[in-house]
């Protein structure tokens, strides 16, 4: 439905092996590294994925990380949440997940968490990698928020829940992650 609005790649974010589509450019490969359940690790991946080499959708490998609260997403995945204070822990896995080959390596605090991902936690997991794409997500509710995200590391901004209370706050996460980014590259 959105390739038929939209001429921009279409990444899919699967939550359930069910929701994997060929209407979609790619999608987020995930291991929920810090899982206590094998089966959102390694499990729905192999389930997955003679499906998606079927399909030939481009597949972007990803760990996956839960930070903080956590939300749903840590509830259901069985997570053992990073906490707030120990980014450490964070870029240990982080730093393992770009040895082991992943592309990708998301700080998810959960859809609709009351607190994002402080920026020195950012800062201080993207110090640790070389190669791997740093994405951050959940709890980024203005520009303020996503520039400070950006301008810490992140690579990549996530957010969704806050755009269905009005798309005019996604001008501002746009803007805001632009600023930080374009301060990042400068190194102001």
């Amino acid at each position: 439905m959105i390739k038929k609005y939209c001429d921009l790649p279409v990444i899919l974010f699967p939550n359930n092996v069910t929701g994997i589509t060929s209407n979609a450019d790619a999608i987020w490969f995930m291991s929920l590294f810090n899982s206590i359940n094998p089966y959102f690790i390694t499990g729905a991946q192999m389930m997955a994925a003679p499906y998606i080499k079927r399909i030939g959708i481009e597949t972007l490998s990803m760990a996956y990380l839960i930070v903080g609260e956590g939300k749903t997403a840590g509830f259901i995945g069985y997570a053992n949440p990073i906490p707030i204070d120990k980014p450490e822990v964070a870029a240990a896995y982080a730093l393992a997940a770009e040895i082991m080959g992943f592309k990708y390596v998301y700080l998810e605090a959960g859809s609709g968490a009351k607190k994002h991902i402080p920026p020195d936690f950012v800062s201080s997991v993207k110090k640790y990698l070389d190669k791997i794409i740093l994405v951050v997500g959940g709890g980024i509710r203005n520009g303020d928020i996503a520039y400070s995200i950006s301008k810490a590391g992140a690579d990549i901004v996530v957010t969704g829940n806050i755009i269905i209370e009005s798309i005019d706050i996604l001008y501002d996460i746009v803007d805001g992650v632009k600023r930080g980014g374009i301060e990042k590259i400068k190194g102001v």
